[in-house]
């Protein structure tokens, strides 16, 4: 289904006149938005209007200001689509950066050059502006698509049974929820068609890097087998927790504690927030994986190229440095205090 665009409507005479009625009765913005369907940042702004005089808002000078605003000439696009900055946001796009990562790197390697920076908003203004044609099909594919409709909040009671001896995310040690000590991981399994495929994600809470496992399935055997096998690569220091759902795959996760080292925590039933990060890594990896395809078809040197094309971007949370920097520098400082501590 394609995503609808939003567009903002300009105040009618007759709202701002009930504006002005309104607020003269003394009624809050909030109280004038419900009335009217707005925002109350809308009702805001138009009441904070300055027309030059000292009076209250006024719905006849109102109305008049803003149709002079509407044709006053506007500066020149910074963004257009056969100039220098466009090819260098098109070039990131391509790499499937987000606009807020391209604007916000841009940023930082421009501190002081405005004409050399682009922000985000600005980036989604011009690429859903761009006539219908194949490059602006090709931009707006590299972006990442949101769900169209909220989930409805009546879900389904859970029935996917008691995993034994789990252990709940409130026993998980305090330390996690901060985010400063790494070692702390958040897993899932993302299903290709049929639920026939599957692919392990781990995301790490500090440094935001991605690992990805192959599975030939999503059995319980399957996750024990993949997610082992990940972790095992990762330095022991490094596998302090590891987050999950209660989905039923995860009912070997007294094996996975044996064999790995990392202590296993399950979260509440319905309560995807609780692995925000590992749930908007996958949301980023549909991008390269979409739903309803078969996931066996990529090998493991396959996804660990789409984990790196991931962790070499750059993250707002990280101050715009990317994963691989950051749990390289982790890394590297690891190995510098075991040489201290052996002299």
């Amino acid at each position: 289904m394609e995503k609808t665009e939003k567009h903002y409507k300009q105040l009618s005479p007759e709202e701002r006149a009930t504006i002005m009625l309104m607020t003269r009765e003394g009624k809050g913005v909030r109280e004038v938005g419900r009335f009217l369907n707005r925002s109350p940042s809308t009702i805001s702004r138009e009441t904070d209007r300055d027309f030059g005089v000292e009076t209250d808002y006024d719905a006849s000078l109102a109305g008049a200001q803003a149709s002079l605003l509407r044709i006053k000439p506007r500066k020149g696009l910074k963004l257009v689509v056969d100039g220098a900055l466009f090819g260098i946001v098109v070039g990131h796009l391509k790499k499937k950066w987000s606009p807020e990562q391209i604007a916000g790197t841009l940023k930082v390697m421009h501190p002081d050059q405005p004409s050399e920076r682009v922000s985000h908003e600005t980036i989604y203004h011009t690429l859903y502006a761009m006539p219908r044609g194949e490059l602006r099909r090709e931009l707006i594919a590299c972006l990442r698509w949101s769900r169209d409709k909220r989930r409805s909040k009546t879900r389904a009671p859970d029935g996917r049974g008691h995993i034994a001896e789990m252990q709940s995310i409130h026993l998980r040690p305090p330390e996690v929820a901060d985010r400063l000590i790494p070692g702390h991981w958040e897993a899932d399994m993302i299903k290709g068609t049929m639920n026939r495929s599957s692919v392990g994600t781990l995301v790490e809470r500090t440094t935001l890097m991605v690992v990805l496992a192959k599975m030939p399935d999503g059995t319980a055997q399957s996750a024990l087998d993949g997610f082992s096998e990940a972790l095992s690569a990762i330095p022991l220091a490094l596998r302090k927790t590891f987050t999950y759902d209660q989905g039923r795959e995860m009912s070997k996760h007294a094996q996975l504690t044996e064999r790995t080292g990392i202590a296993v925590y399950f979260c509440d039933p319905h309560s995807p927030w609780q692995r925000g990060l590992n749930e908007n890594t996958n949301g980023l990896l549909r991008q390269y994986l979409p739903k309803g395809e078969d996931l066996s078809i990529y090998t493991q040197e396959q996804l660990d190229v789409i984990a790196w094309s991931l962790n070499t971007r750059p993250r707002k949370s990280l101050g715009f440095r990317s994963p691989v920097e950051v749990y390289s520098e982790l890394l590297l400082n690891m190995e510098l205090a075991k040489t201290a501590t052996k002299h």
